[in-house]
């Protein structure tokens, strides 16, 4: 009987075993990269919104400050913060009231060729012209 017993089967993977695993592996790690560089780019996309606010209300407390005429028309500069390439577009427009001015501020970033808005506050300034 002791010829009768079968060789033992050599333990291990195959081959194709081995490359099914390693293309699921890539395919994972692929995927995790993907939402890593997803975070990456939203928390960037989000400090810059936050730039853009904190630059558009430092412009209107600067006009509120400043008291005197607000001089009527449209107004943009380079306003960078942190870093950011960032642009500030300021309009004052008349009011019904003439001791009142609407000021309009936009902040936008053109880092990637083309101009985007991140950040547009309005608010209404008194003013000691007429």
């Amino acid at each position: 009987m002791l010829g009768s017993r079968k060789p033992a089967a050599p333990a291990g993977f195959t081959l194709l075993e081995v490359l099914v695993a390693m293309v699921v592996i890539g395919v994972v790690l692929l995927t995790a990269m993907r939402g890593a560089m997803s975070l990456t780019n939203s928390e960037r996309d989000l400090r810059t919104k936050l730039l853009a606010v904190l630059t558009a209300e430092n412009r209107i407390q600067e006009l509120r400050l400043a008291g005197g005429t607000l001089a009527l028309g449209v107004n943009q500069q380079d306003c960078d913060q942190a870093g950011v390439r960032l642009v500030c577009e300021q309009t004052i427009q008349a009011t019904p009231n003439p001791f009142f001015r609407l000021v309009k501020v936009r902040v936008l970033n053109s880092d990637l060729g083309t101009q985007r808005e991140y950040a547009s506050l309005v608010t209404v300034l008194p003013t000691t012209g007429g």
